[in-house]
């Protein structure tokens, strides 16, 4: 019988313990379950819209978005209620840090900006909106946080050149800095009374539920990029 040399010794020494930590690993797995991944996490950023007025807990966006990421993704996610009632985009650019602040270092996995519909409503000057948009956009992208920004549009009541002014901000800065746009988060949703509450400015339960519907694959897409 021909005898084993050293190299081969110690090489089937090697394979055997290797084998053995496989093994304890593999049991410890099986007792302990799957290993959780930590949730992504996104912010929404924004004004009532977000904040969910007027809706009991469970019913507003992001209630009802994280349920929705939850049941379209293979990953845990948790959605951030950064919404204030009543926030212009001047008061979201001061408040920013402060809302980034809870995440972990500072840096959620997507923030959704959610702003100005309040500058719209009160006729705050196109101007003032785009550069507080632009500002939290250019904060967001050089801290290399992915934004999505979610779109308003004024109503007609302040005449043609504000709404033009005014419906451009989104578009101009989701090109500006080569980030995705949800052109209105309102959409299929506003001036429908029977998707909005009483006021007919803030969407009800069934309301919220279409926004969750439409943005959804949209918010999916922000954070495959």
């Amino acid at each position: 019988m021909k005898a084993i040399g050293p190299f081969k010794i110690l090489f089937l020494a090697a394979i055997t313990s290797a084998l053995a930590v496989f093994a304890t690993n593999s049991a410890a797995l099986a007792a302990d379950g799957p290993i959780e991944h930590p949730p992504i996490e996104i912010l929404a950023f924004g004004d009532s819209l977000t904040a969910g007025y007027g809706l009991p807990a469970g019913d507003g966006f992001t209630d009802q978005l994280e349920v929705w990421l939850n049941n379209n993704s293979n990953t845990p996610v948790k959605v951030i209620n950064g919404g204030v009632s009543g926030d212009t985009s001047t008061g979201g650019r001061s408040r920013l840090d402060w809302g980034l602040s809870p995440i972990k270092g500072g840096k959620p996995d997507l923030v959704i900006l959610e702003l100005g519909a309040n500058d719209a409503l009160r006729g705050v000057a196109p101007e003032v909106t785009r550069e507080n948009i632009d500002a939290m956009v250019k904060v967001l992208s050089e801290r290399k946080i992915p934004v999505l920004i979610a779109g308003m549009l004024a109503t007609p009541s302040w005449g043609a050149e504000y709404r033009q002014a005014f419906d451009d901000i989104f578009p101009d800065a989701a090109k500006k800095y080569s980030v995705p746009l949800y052109p209105f988060f309102l959409e299929g949703v506003a001036a429908d009374m029977a998707l909005n509450q009483s006021d007919g400015l803030h969407p009800n339960k069934e309301g919220v539920a279409i926004i969750v519907e439409k943005m959804g694959p949209h918010i999916l897409a922000a954070l495959s990029r």
